[in-house]
């Protein structure tokens, strides 16, 4: 059967064209990571997909973690290139996602106890993983050159949607750009993700509680607002932190 994009496709390649950009031109560390972290494909290939809200986002947001942690071990730990690190840590998530697509229950049983998990383990990550200090890295590509390389990446990945299902939603598609920009500064890029996990909590339980009644594009709007309200007061404690650590 032909692959046609939608509206949403075209609209999930500009959102995140311009967000994977915007994250190259970023000069620090902790910006860049910030970034990266706004939900932006994940709500857009939501309402692509069209699909309920199911196990299959919430272990995209566990897969997001090990492919983030994936690129730096390989690149900083086994000195592989970058760009051969992204691309193991990248095909190993949509691997992985396309195997378990098709098994993982869709029931909220298995939603719920996959939350609970996360949370938990989000929650040890955010207190274990320390700051380190990176240096600065803005792109030296014009953007004319930079923003069309992006699109064609995202765009290769919107064709494998409906394979990877609810992984779609929370694949690496920023990041898999992200990650090359953000090559000085992997170690902060990963320390963002549990803070970005702990946030993804209360924003997938508030769409799989509203989306029933109110339809996927309010339940998204509604958690964003809880999205928000646990990222920002925790990425300000986190870069508050940081100042302390480096005036003591």
């Amino acid at each position: 059967m032909p692959f046609h994009f939608t509206t949403w496709d075209v609209v999930l390649i500009v959102a995140v064209s311009l967000q994977a950009t915007v994250m190259a031109y970023l000069p620090l560390p902790r910006l860049k990571a910030f970034a990266y972290v706004l939900p932006v494909p994940f709500t857009i290939a939501s309402l692509a997909l069209g699909r309920t809200i199911d196990a299959t986002n919430v272990m995209g947001v566990l897969l997001l973690f090990a492919y983030v942690q994936g690129v730096r071990l390989l690149h900083q730990r086994l000195r592989l290139p970058i760009v051969a690190a992204i691309a193991i840590a990248a095909l190993s998530y949509a691997a992985i996602g396309w195997i378990l697509a098709p098994v993982v229950p869709p029931s909220g049983a298995a939603f719920w106890v996959l939350v609970a998990l996360t949370f938990l383990i989000s929650l040890g990550l955010y207190r274990l993983l320390p700051h380190r200090d990176e240096p600065s890295h803005r792109t030296t590509l014009p953007v004319y050159i930079k923003l069309p390389i992006i699109a064609g990446v995202i765009v290769l990945l919107v064709l494998a949607k409906e394979q990877l299902q609810g992984f779609m939603t929370l694949f690496p598609m920023v990041g898999v750009v992200g990650a090359y920009e953000a090559r000085h500064s992997l170690w902060t890029m990963g320390r963002a993700i549990p803070t970005w996990m702990i946030a993804m909590v209360p924003l997938l339980s508030v769409i799989r509680v509203a989306q029933p009644a109110l339809g996927l594009p309010l339940a998204l709007a509604l958690g964003w607002v809880a999205f928000l309200c646990v990222l920002i007061p925790l990425t300000l404690r986190q870069w508050r932190n940081q100042e302390l650590a480096k005036s003591s």
